[in-house]
């Protein structure tokens, strides 16, 4: 039953084939970490151990890396943010350069090896997913010949020490599954992480578009109240001159005009105070059958009748109409699921309000085909529909492509959520079909229990 939120296009997030979300001074602390771990490792074994080792060359590869640091850091300021290719290819650096020192100092054979998957892993959360592909297909072809071509592992001297070859694959596998596992779940993290970021911009941008609307409203009101008394006086002045010049004087048909104008002013002003219950920012308190009928009134005229009844249950506590505050979010979280009942609906959408001592409860319910059962459990999260993508219409408008993006629902939860109430869905049971939504807010939220 759910619909996207109608600009969700402002806020998808776009794969920028440009720039990563690597930044340089990230990368940079990252690789002098690196440095520095691997020249305490170095030094504890050579000198703290007292093994053999080509400490030259080892030392010659972490140089290296220092001193592309540096030319980083003077060629570039530390905020820049990456490019995709730059970045993939210092992190494929980083791989080799691992590698090189891993060949050094024992290949397979040493327990620093499963480092190699970090840079893999960094990759996974701040680069696209072809290029971690090829960071880890790098990352494992390193390993796998780390096993067959390798200096010895610095060891006691006079006691040779060689891992048996199914030893050794056993660890390549160990690093296979490593870097696949852990690429796999930073990418998802990440993912998830950008598209609720994307959907809780969404919510926002419908709030704020709201409350201004809202905040219009109230100024239009005020203007209008405050509009009102000069122009009566306008309207008397220009009576009062029509009498007294006479049909004959050249400033009657002016005078006449500037009568008809100041009338339509007021024609219009009475327009905009007309409802002042839904735009004076003095009347912000309505009836729940009031905020219902307000959601529900853009979805009057769909195929769906709509029918709506509020009322205390059994027990309740109020004889008469509950009063709550008149919130945006709500009254557009309310709206959004009306619409996506109407959508849906074969023939009738029900509304029914009731409040008690412990609260109100708002059903909305619809008699179309309800919530398909592979996706109930996340119906509300963001990105998650029922609605297919029927793409562009004839007219080219980018929002009839946007269907079935799924921001809608979740945009409407997140607003109700914000306004303390709990959602809860449902089908309705057989040989019924259609879906139940089910809102419900604590008793604090009727101002006049």
């Amino acid at each position: 039953m759910q619909k996207p939120y109608r600009n969700a296009r402002n806020v998808r997030i776009l794969a920028d084939p440009v720039d990563s979300r690597l930044r340089l001074h990230t990368i940079v602390r990252l690789r002098w970490i690196a440095v520095l771990g691997q020249l305490v490792a170095i030094l504890m074994v050579s000198f703290g151990l007292g093994f053999s080792l080509p400490i030259g060359a080892c030392l010659t590869v972490i140089a290296l890396s220092a001193w592309l640091n540096v030319y980083l850091a003077i060629w570039y300021p530390s905020r820049h943010r990456l490019s995709v290719r730059f970045a993939t290819g210092l992190l494929a650096y980083d791989i080799v350069q691992l590698a090189a020192l891993l060949y050094l100092t024992g290949g397979i054979d040493n327990p620093f090896t499963m480092l190699i998957v970090a840079p893999v892993t960094v990759s996974a959360a701040t680069l696209p997913l072809r290029n971690t592909i090829a960071l880890g297909l790098l990352a494992l072809a390193s390993t796998g010949l780390l096993v067959v071509v390798h200096e010895p592992l610095p060891w006691y001297s006079g006691i040779p020490f060689e891992l048996p070859l199914i030893y050794k694959l056993g660890i390549f596998a160990a690093a296979c599954a490593c870097t696949t596992f852990l690429a796999l779940y930073a990418w998802r993290l990440t993912k998830e992480s950008r598209q609720m970021s994307a959907a809780l911009t969404a919510t926002d941008l419908v709030l704020a578009r709201e409350q201004k609307l809202h905040a219009l409203d109230g100024l239009a009101a005020a203007a209008a109240h405050e509009l009102g008394t000069p122009l009566s006086t306008i309207a008397v002045v220009t009576k009062e001159l029509e009498h007294e010049i006479g049909p004959d004087h050249p400033l009657h048909e002016d005078i006449g005009l500037l009568k008809s104008q100041a009338q339509r002013c007021r024609e219009i002003l009475q327009k905009l105070t007309r409802h002042p219950s839904e735009q004076d920012p003095l009347h912000a308190r309505v009836s729940v059958r009031a905020m219902l009928e307000e959601a529900a009134a853009p979805y009057r005229s769909a195929r769906a009748a709509i029918t709506i009844t509020a009322g205390p249950t059994d027990e309740g506590s109020s004889a008469g109409q509950a009063v709550v505050e008149r919130k945006p979010g709500v009254i557009y979280g309310l709206g959004n699921i009306i619409e996506n009942a109407s959508d849906f609906a074969a023939t009738q959408v029900e509304i029914g309000a009731e409040w008690s001592a412990d609260g109100l409860v708002v059903t909305i319910g619809d008699d179309g085909p309800g919530f398909p059962p592979e996706v109930m459990d996340n119906v509300g999260e963001p990105y998650v529909t029922t609605r297919p993508d029927e793409g562009a219409g004839a007219s080219g408008d980018e929002d009839e492509g946007s269907t079935g993006l799924g921001l809608g629902f979740f945009i409407a939860k997140t607003l109700l959520e914000r306004s303390g109430a709990t959602v809860g869905l449902a089908n309705r049971s057989s040989p019924q079909s259609g879906a139940i939504v089910r809102i419900s807010w604590p008793a604090a939220f009727i101002l006049n229990r």
